[in-house]
């Protein structure tokens, strides 16, 4: 259950809440607090809701479908608060707090009296509650800059009697390009850190980040697991946030969720794309030396894992190309990696086939009106070349910049120990491999 506010803008409060849970796969429930006026920009109007009815809403759902954790988010008075406390009480479902209490801006959001209550009668009752750094010092009395003022600050919140506090390391000075939340559980810290997205789209973090910790609970997950399934959730919901709006665009809590829709109709498009392959003779003559393969990524892949492609390549064979594994995520690195870097510029070529460079492939592939782009791996910095995996990833950006956009193919004339190659980028494992079956015959 989500105890909270409406934004209606749909990325804060109950519906982020909502959303989130249906992608963590449980089933969401709502006592909403205050009705909202708002949007990217701004919040312009304020209704709260009568206590009483807050509490109605609460018991209604308690006494018939059950509650098995709830969070609590916008609760704009003294009065919520003690109604939301009392039915805590009342019925003992374990509950994350979201001290929605000052914005990120620096805004206050919470009246004294409402603070006050807050702390003394809510915090208490929390299995888990989730300050940013604005509100663990407001709570906790001393400011909060650094990861040691965070520890401090979840240390003083543990004494007012939560099961577990975690401090929000967004506005905590740390670790370059991370962002590394403060977990205190039993007397324990756990820091948990992730990429730090250089983004604008971060609407409605705290609500997604609190409600994911209550669906892994609800879900009978320990505390410090439980926090951890959030965090990566939010953390990739950041990444593959909305823009939209004129000013902080909402996450996207349903990345997760479209992700896990998509995978079998990557898997089935690999397995089709394979059996068009081995059903064309001529594409022998494409095959390299380190074998091909073709990959397609999940709508929202952000590493390797997240690409599918055959396991063991693709071999010629005598008379045409045989697939030596099935289709997996995770079989892939080289193709996976253009695959990836590719996405960055243009989110719907996800798909990408590596094959034999030779010029008269290239001049097929120029007469066929394909768009052609190139690196040089001799111009790699050494910084990359010193890297695993890096030069594919920085080739594959070359090769974009130089294009001014994504081309169809990116070639390379290789280097020391490695073999010249040609990939073709496409939406889908088949539209690749159509094309290389294409190519093939007009080389033929």
């Amino acid at each position: 259950m989500t105890i909270a506010g409406s934004d209606s803008g749909g990325g804060a409060g109950i519906q982020a809440d909502l959303k989130t849970f249906a992608a963590l796969g449980v089933h969401g429930m709502t006592a909403v607090t205050s009705i909202t006026a708002q949007n990217t920009v701004a919040v312009t109007a304020v209704q709260d809701v009568d206590p009483e009815v807050v509490r109605a809403q609460i018991e209604a759902v308690a006494e018939d479908i059950g509650v098995d954790a709830a969070k609590t988010g916008m609760l704009h008075t003294s009065g919520i608060i003690e109604a939301v406390a009392g039915e805590v009480e009342r019925y003992g479902f374990p509950v994350v707090v979201d001290p929605v209490m000052i914005a990120k801006s620096g805004a206050v959001l919470l009246r004294r009296e409402a603070t006050e209550a807050l702390v003394s009668r809510l915090l208490p009752l929390a299995a888990v509650v989730t300050p940013n750094a604005m509100e663990a010092g407001a709570i906790s009395g001393a400011e909060v800059v650094t990861l040691e003022d965070g520890k401090r600050a979840a240390e003083r919140i543990a004494d007012l009697g939560p099961g577990a506090g975690v401090i929000k390391g967004g506005h905590i000075t740390q670790r370059e390009g991370e962002a590394v939340d403060i977990l205190l559980h039993r007397g324990e810290f756990i820091l948990l850190g992730a990429e730090r997205h250089e983004t604008t789209t971060t609407h409605g973090t705290g609500c997604s980040f609190s409600s994911a910790i209550a669906a892994e609970l609800a879900k009978g997950r320990s505390i410090p697991d439980a926090v951890r399934a959030a965090k990566d959730f939010v953390n990739r919901a950041i990444r593959y946030g909305l823009r939209i709006g004129r000013g902080h665009g909402p996450l996207n809590p349903m990345a997760n969720l479209y992700n896990e829709a998509e995978r079998y109709r990557v898997l089935e498009s690999i397995m089709d794309a394979v059996r068009l392959l081995e059903e064309r003779p001529e594409v022998r003559a494409l095959v390299p030396e380190v074998r091909m393969n073709v990959g397609m990524a999940l709508p929202y892949a952000s590493r390797t894992e997240d690409v599918a492609a055959v396991e063991g390549r693709i071999a010629g064979m005598r008379r045409g190309v045989r697939a030596v594994g099935c289709p997996a995520f995770g079989a892939s690195r080289h193709v996976a990696r253009t695959i990836l870097a590719v996405m960055a510029h243009d989110p719907e070529r996800r798909a990408g086939m590596n094959i034999r460079y030779s010029e008269e492939v290239i001049g097929v592939c120029v007469d066929m009106g394909l768009a052609v782009s190139f690196y040089d791996r001799g111009e790699e910095p050494p910084e990359v070349k010193g890297r695993e995996g890096m030069s594919t990833t920085w080739g594959a950006r070359r090769a974009v910049e130089r294009a001014g956009g994504v081309p169809d193919i990116i070639y390379h004339l290789g280097d020391v120990g490695k073999e010249p190659m040609i990939t073709l980028l496409g939406r889908t494992a088949v539209e690749v491999a159509e094309r290389a079956a294409e190519i093939a015959r007009k080389l033929a």
